[in-house]
């Protein structure tokens, strides 16, 4: 190959993976201080152009002590993305500031999977004392390097870089009033949308000695009830932001230094902090969970520690939200959420999915991995033995060869092997988190066949998915849900499953909620979680029509 052939080889390369990494080229915004109005033209959009349905990961980390720091930032924030990897494999960036300069941020950003999008030429331009991440997943229609985060604006005081979790359920509305005041929307994102609006001094806010940022982050919050958790990044310190309801999850983490031990890190100086979607990759970078940002807290996080500066108080006829769906299957097992992990929830529910739909068989196993915490309850409760009887192929990827007719019938050939020792002459009870559209566990359920199993019954650990998620989940459109089509005895006879049943909503509430009522000390925080998807009960009731 010609030394020209390589040169457009790389550049077709890059262009490809669209990778940004910038200092100074970061998307304009525009400060408002009036409410002057302007027209806006009126564009056609759809639902699939908003990309509004999706499911993120947030991590910010700064340094304590003096600044520059020994620390290097941009690793850590690296690391914490890779803990939080399942939570969007889409795109991913990450920005860093020194400091000391508000006009420049170093932002790598772009498409791909966070090992693919930085290496140590990337990493080495990331250099700062504080900085904050993203990975993201879209529904089609939101995809492109132009949605990738962080999503970084200069302001009339700087820089302004900002990852956001949810979704804007109010998104129309608010998009309205952003335009309304002459300032120009590039994208669909919610993000750019957050970041416009903070912008925007709020009209009863006096700003004479500089901008006040928790006052514009509560005058957000004021308009936006939810679904969000925030992190927001100035020149020297971070926001962490969660709505009101608590919908999406978010919590501190405090860095401590290696040589300390693994007790009480309290009293431990604190090399840094890290505020993240989940406390899961914490440990890999040396950080302590510490605890949850609270519904409608505003906390800043600078080189001296962090504080609450501010909490935004719900209605008060409305309970808190948090989202069920982390539990049952978006959060990784170890994380904690409302004081418990998420593997013990997991396992509750298998322990509760037993006492409500028992069966006589001789293994109890999984569709590996996300069945496999609730299958282990619903061994133990049962005392019926736990075994595996899948094998995951763990490299098959988006990227997997097209099969030929034949294998495509065979369905899950290419992502499940069958342990026919295990399953052949045997009844077994097969266990997973929840049915979507029902066309993945009829093909897993005769590879057990053909593997010799006599009998499959299927037990889901989750209530049946009857309605989409407004809020910040990639949950299908009603018609496309199974169960709304489907009763449970259809499924089965429909998949070829002997039996199927679902844990109650009952069910479900009663295994989250079982160390808080176990505690039974009144000091417990109250709790309160968003069924929606379930029950088709949303907590801020149906979003804004697409009506522009």
């Amino acid at each position: 190959m010609s030394a020209s052939q390589q040169q457009q080889q790389q550049q077709s390369q890059q262009q490809q993976h669209v990778r940004v990494v910038e200092q100074q080229q970061v998307e304009p915004a525009v400060e408002v201080t009036s409410t002057g109005a302007s027209e806006s033209t009126c564009i056609s959009a759809s639902k699939e152009l908003t990309g509004l349905t999706h499911e993120c990961g947030v991590f910010g980390a700064i340094a304590c002590g003096d600044w520059p720091t020994q620390m290097d930032i941009g690793h850590v924030i690296c690391l914490g993305l890779v803990a939080l990897q399942h939570r969007g494999q889409e795109s991913a960036g990450i920005a860093t500031s020194e400091g000391n300069c508000s006009k420049n941020f170093n932002v790598h950003k772009g498409m791909g999977m966070i090992s693919t999008l930085f290496n140590d030429d990337s990493m080495k331009k990331l250099r700062g004392n504080l900085g904050i991440g993203h990975t993201r997943y879209s529904t089609a229609g939101g995809s492109g390097v132009v949605n990738c985060q962080p999503f970084v604006v200069h302001t009339a005081h700087g820089a302004l870089a900002l990852a956001h979790n949810g979704e804007l359920v109010n998104n129309e509305s608010l998009r309205r009033e952003v335009l309304a005041r002459g300032v120009g929307l590039s994208t669909h994102s919610d993000s750019e949308l957050i970041a416009q609006s903070l912008c925007c001094a709020p009209e009863d806010v006096s700003e004479l000695d500089g901008p006040n940022w928790p006052a514009r982050i509560r005058h957000f919050m004021m308009l936006a009830p939810l679904s969000y958790s925030l992190v927001i990044m100035l020149k020297d310190k971070i926001y962490a932001v969660r709505d009101t309801y608590g919908n999406r999850p978010l919590c501190i983490g405090k860095i401590v230094p290696i040589n300390a031990g693994h007790g009480n890190s309290s009293d431990t100086p604190a090399d840094g902090w890290v505020v993240s979607s989940e406390s899961c990759g914490f440990l890999s970078i040396g950080a302590r969970y510490v605890r949850e940002v609270e519904p409608g807290e505003i906390v800043e996080l600078s080189r001296s520690g962090y504080r609450t500066v501010d909490i935004v108080e719900r209605p008060d006829f409305k309970r808190m939200a948090f989202c069920i769906f982390e539990y049952v299957y978006f959060a990784r097992g170890d994380s904690i959420f409302e004081g418990q992990m998420v593997y013990t929830v997991r396992l509750q529910c298998g322990r509760q999915l037993w006492r409500e739909a028992p069966v006589e068989a001789d293994i109890v196993s999984s569709v590996p991995e996300s069945g496999t915490a609730a299958a282990h309850g619903y061994a133990r409760e049962s005392g019926i033995e736990f075994a595996e009887v899948l094998c995951r192929n763990r490299y098959v990827g988006r990227t997997f060869i097209q099969p030929s007719t034949r294998l495509r019938q065979l369905g899950v050939a290419k992502k499940f092997g069958a342990l026919s020792e295990n399953v052949s002459g045997k009844r077994l009870v097969l266990i997973d988190d929840s049915i979507v559209r029902g066309n993945t566990i009829g093909p897993i359920i005769k590879l057990l066949r053909d593997a010799g199993a006599r009998e499959v019954h299927i037990r889901i650990a989750s209530p049946p998915l009857q309605y989409p998620c407004y809020m910040g989940i990639n949950i299908p459109t009603r018609e496309e849900l199974i169960a709304n089509k489907l009763n449970a005895e259809q499924l089965a006879r429909h998949v070829g499953a002997d039996s199927l049943a679902y844990l109650s909503v009952e069910g479900l509430v009663q295994a989250v909620q079982l160390k808080h009522r176990a505690a039974g000390d009144g000091k417990s925080k109250p709790t309160g979680h968003c069924t929606a998807c379930l029950t088709g009960e949303y907590p801020g009731g149906l979003p804004d029509e697409l009506s522009w």
